[in-house]
């Protein structure tokens, strides 16, 4: 097992005055349940309760008073109550729509007891009507793949994280860190693939993990299917989604098929919900809040870049070039980018946004949009030093502040320098290893300025 920034997460939580239950989400082996055994070590007492158990699941299927029922789950396990703190989880409470309607009263009435909750199907189920978490009692967190900064923590690279989180972050440690991170997004941030390579670090060994991890993934399809047409469809979904990653798509014979729109559609949205894959919408917005727009196509976003480079079989091309922007059309630098936008956020469900102004014969695009108190923040995800920024420099003329982002394989710098138009602004030139502190060199930036 090794550390995940989710651990910081929990603990506050825990110490929170007004602790609510708490719903850990994310999709199937990102790590859920190791990340509540990792926590479970600041308690004196740590009941599992597995409802795909029968055993466990029949605790709640007898409608017991909550003090009955807190009495019932310490006798199965065998555990003294007395004393000392004591941390709860319910892992698949998908299957118990009982014990999901008795999370508000652990809200309500125990207090004393530190009760989470997640499954490996929950997302697909969630707001449906066979599962409805009570409004207000409950809490959520969200988990993702491994982060860069939590893949040195994994490969120990001890050194390299102290530079990762000094800010700036020195020059000389460039080279050193830009090449671990090609090598994290070569093999992604799914836990069993870290934890395999971590002891071998041989790729050809990982091939049947990845394998294992679709293969999966698609069994789980007639669970996420509301009927045995949409089995289908969504298998050609999971089957074609690494290969449209990164490309802005449309529903209507999405993965060159003959699927409808709303077939298509629906079988998109319900792999969102799983959380395997994000359906990112552009905006028009120069100035917050970031309204995206839903009649547009969106940008697909798949779990893992790792997972797409074995599937598309990309794992060859990251021995021939030192920027990832120079192969695949630039998708995987920007999709890494996007990985490391969404797992900024553990409060709220991974969203990042992307800007368009589309004109007859004047199309813009930049890549991403991130919002800074009353600014929205353009990031262009880009080759080498030099290079066009004519869709940034759009955004810039419409924004009300003089700040811009590009991420490269470069060293981190900063540009004072005007858009065509004859608007000054700053650019900060930082490598894409660095996506995942954006926010803190937003700051850095303007405080700078």
């Amino acid at each position: 097992m090794f550390y995940r920034k989710i651990i910081n997460e929990l603990n506050q939580w825990a110490e929170g005055k007004d602790r609510k239950p708490l719903i850990l989400r994310g999709a199937r082996q990102v790590g859920k349940t190791t990340a509540i055994d990792i926590f479970s070590k600041e308690f004196d007492r740590y009941i599992y309760l597995n409802l795909e158990r029968k055993e466990d699941a029949e605790i709640f299927d007898n409608d017991l008073p909550l003090k009955d029922l807190i009495q019932a789950i310490y006798l199965s396990k065998n555990i003294s109550r007395s004393g000392g703190k004591t941390l709860l989880f319910i892992d698949e409470i998908q299957n118990s729509p009982q014990a999901v309607k008795m999370m508000r009263y652990f809200y309500e009435s125990a207090g004393d007891i530190h009760v989470t909750a997640a499954g490996s199907l929950l997302e697909t189920v969630i707001g449906k009507d066979q599962i409805s978490f009570p409004v207000g009692r409950v809490q959520y967190k969200f988990m993702y793949p491994l982060t860069f900064e939590e893949f040195l923590v994994a490969t120990q690279a001890e050194q390299m994280l102290n530079l990762y989180n000094t800010i700036p972050c020195p020059e000389f440690a460039f080279t050193q860190i830009l090449r671990q991170f090609h090598k994290y997004c070569l093999i992604g941030g799914m836990p069993e693939i870290v934890k395999k390579y971590r002891v071998k670090e041989d790729i050809p060994s990982l091939t049947p993990v990845y394998q294992g991890l679709l293969t999966s993934y698609l069994d789980d399809v007639s669970k996420y299917a509301r009927n045995t047409t949409m089995v289908q469809v969504i298998r050609h979904a999971i089957e074609s989604v690494p290969f449209e990653a990164g490309k802005r798509i449309k529903f209507q014979g999405f993965g060159r098929s003959n699927y409808r729109s709303r077939e298509m559609g629906e079988a998109l949205k319900t792999l969102e919900r799983a959380m395997l894959i994000y359906l990112l919408y552009p905006s028009t917005s120069t100035e917050p809040p970031i309204i995206p727009d839903l009649r547009k196509s969106p940008r697909l976003q798949f779990l893992d870049t790792g997972l797409i480079n074995y599937f598309v079989n990309l794992q060859s091309y990251f021995y021939k070039t030192s920027d990832l922007h120079s192969f695949y059309q630039g998708l995987l630098a920007e999709h890494i980018v996007g990985q490391e936008l969404l797992a900024i956020d553990m409060n709220r469900p991974g969203k990042t946004s992307f800007w368009i102004r589309e004109k007859k014969q004047s199309n813009a695009e930049v890549d991403f949009i991130i919002p800074c108190k009353e600014y929205i923040i353009p990031v262009e995800v880009k080759s080498g030093k030099t290079g066009a920024l004519r869709s940034l420099h759009q955004f810039i003329d419409r924004s009300n502040h003089p700040y811009a982002i590009r991420l490269y394989a470069g060293p981190l710098e900063k540009t004072r320098t005007k858009t065509p138009g004859g608007k000054p602004y700053t650019l900060l030139n930082l490598p894409y290893f660095l996506a995942g502190k954006i926010n803190d060199y937003i700051e850095w930036l303007i405080e700078e300025k």
